[in-house]
């Protein structure tokens, strides 16, 4: 790693009161940074509570009032920044806005948007992005098989329908893959102005920082809720990309920090995101053998297609990057957090429950 002075970096973070932000807002603050995080809504006191009671907050923190359906209200929070981890996606769309149709162009307006207020600060110099595996389909454009390993060079075809898809699940697909092309784009563009980086996460599991269970814990624990709206999104995982790709939240957060402290002058593209990559039949067996009395689907739901192929994270690696969460760590984690939030022993809801990891 190159040497940084951590106390005089600034890093920008948006979305930074959900589950991977306010994880990764906690790590940079332990590490010295000086954080500007963006939230919403500044008047939502639990969210704003939360970031203020991490430590060093008082001294290192400064939050900022920015929503992607204002995507201009990002420049004050990135100005002054040497880094900058987009971390925010929309995952409901705001019905009363002008401006965009659905949270597909939201994304996508917001990913520019806040690359060009990089390149106009003139201080940033790479921005990360936290984009997701689904992304990173391995299917086969006629959506006939897999390919011979989902890696880097896989995007997903947008034209497929899938058994265990819905509406929701389907709109944060799109958004993500053509989000992610679009903040790739500026690696090509403005005279190489902006390095960007991708980190295309898998299904991200392990403890939190937030009050409830965020959805993606709850996709990985939903064979012992019985939530069947959360099981079909791991479903819909393993249908989309062959396997589910899995990455503990310390994990995610250290790669992001990996991202930006690397000591290479320059640093751009995509990376892969994932530890392991088991099926939820290779899951089963271990929440059978290790949660028998919490276990709630049926065997008989459990049945499925056999792996399609494997996740090859070796790019990630050969930078350097160690997982230091295994898949046993990830589930024995994501259980304590759901027992821990009493999700676990009865059958519980949460919002609506897909693949991802990100709110903002």
């Amino acid at each position: 790693m190159e040497e940084i002075s951590n106390c005089s970096t600034k890093v920008c973070v948006t979305g930074g009161s959900g589950y991977i932000g306010s994880w990764l807002v906690k790590k940079l603050l332990e590490k010295g940074y000086v954080v500007h995080s963006t939230l919403r809504n500044l008047d939502e006191k639990l969210k704003v509570g939360l970031l203020k009671s991490l430590p060093n907050a008082e001294t290192r923190l400064v939050l900022f009032q920015a929503d992607i359906y204002n995507p201009t209200e990002f420049e004050a929070a990135i100005e002054g920044c040497h880094y900058v981890f987009h971390v925010a996606t929309p995952m409901q769309h705001n019905t009363q806005s002008s401006k965009y149709k659905d949270t597909c162009e939201a994304a996508i307006a917001g990913v520019k948007s806040i690359a060009d207020c990089c390149i106009r600060s003139e201080t940033v110099k790479r921005l990360i992005y936290t984009a997701s595996v689904v992304s990173a389909s391995p299917l086969k454009e006629d959506g006939v098989g897999y390919k011979s390993a989902m890696d880097e060079s896989c995007w997903t075809p947008l034209n497929l329908s899938y058994t265990f898809s819905n509406e929701f699940t389907m709109a944060y697909t799109i958004s993500k893959t053509l989000a992610e092309q679009e903040a790739l784009s500026y690696n090509e563009i403005e005279n190489g102005k902006l390095e960007v980086v991708s980190l295309a996460c898998g299904q991200v599991g392990g403890d939190t920082l937030l009050s409830y269970v965020p959805s993606s814990v709850a996709v990985v624990i939903s064979l012992l809720t019985g939530n069947l709206s959360c099981y079909n999104g791991l479903r819909f995982l393993q249908e989309l990309l062959g396997s589910i790709p899995l990455v503990h939240i310390d994990d995610v957060c250290e790669a992001h920090i990996f991202c930006m402290e690397i000591k290479q002058q320059s640093l751009r593209g995509r990376f892969l995101c994932a530890a392991v990559d088991p099926t939820i039949q290779e899951m089963a067996k271990y929440y059978q053998q290790n949660y028998p009395q919490l276990l709630k689907i049926s065997e008989e739901l459990v049945g499925g297609p056999d792996r399609g192929c494997n996740c090859d994270n070796g790019k990630l690696r050969e930078m350097g990057f160690e997982y230091k969460y295994d898949m046993k760590k990830i589930l024995n984690d994501s259980v304590d957090s759901g027992n821990r939030l009493e999700a676990l022993g009865t059958y519980f809801t949460v919002g609506p429950c897909s693949f991802e990891k990100v709110s903002y």
